[in-house]
């Protein structure tokens, strides 16, 4: 059985109108199937509080309904957010779309 994977990708600020707009989003991919998702965060410049609480809300709506979450090409200033905040511990980060097909596809 192959797992339903959907790649997000969020440009510009991730805030609390864009983050609430995210976390529909993978709400609504998860309750359409969806097993794995991948948050691309290549085109996004900086996250404040309100995103930061919309990527842990969506990692959250992952986990309740046994889906995965992993998020990718993280900026220098996001890295920095997520460890300072300990995000880092809870939401797997990988270097760009194509370290996460190698290291999470090639275990399905």
């Amino acid at each position: 059985m192959s797992s339903k994977i959907e790649i997000i990708q969020p440009s510009g600020i991730l805030n609390g109108i864009s983050g609430n707009q995210l976390r529909r989003e993978v709400s609504d991919l998860i309750d359409n199937g969806v097993e794995i998702l991948l948050i691309d965060l290549k085109e996004v410049t900086f996250i404040d509080s309100s995103g930061l609480g919309s990527l842990v809300s969506a990692m959250q709506i992952a986990k309740t309904a046994n889906a995965k979450l992993f998020v990718c090409s993280v900026s220098d200033q996001v890295r920095m957010l997520f460890e300072l905040t300990k995000i880092d511990r809870v939401i797997q980060t990988f270097t760009d779309q194509d370290d996460f097909k190698q290291q999470v596809l090639t275990t399905l």
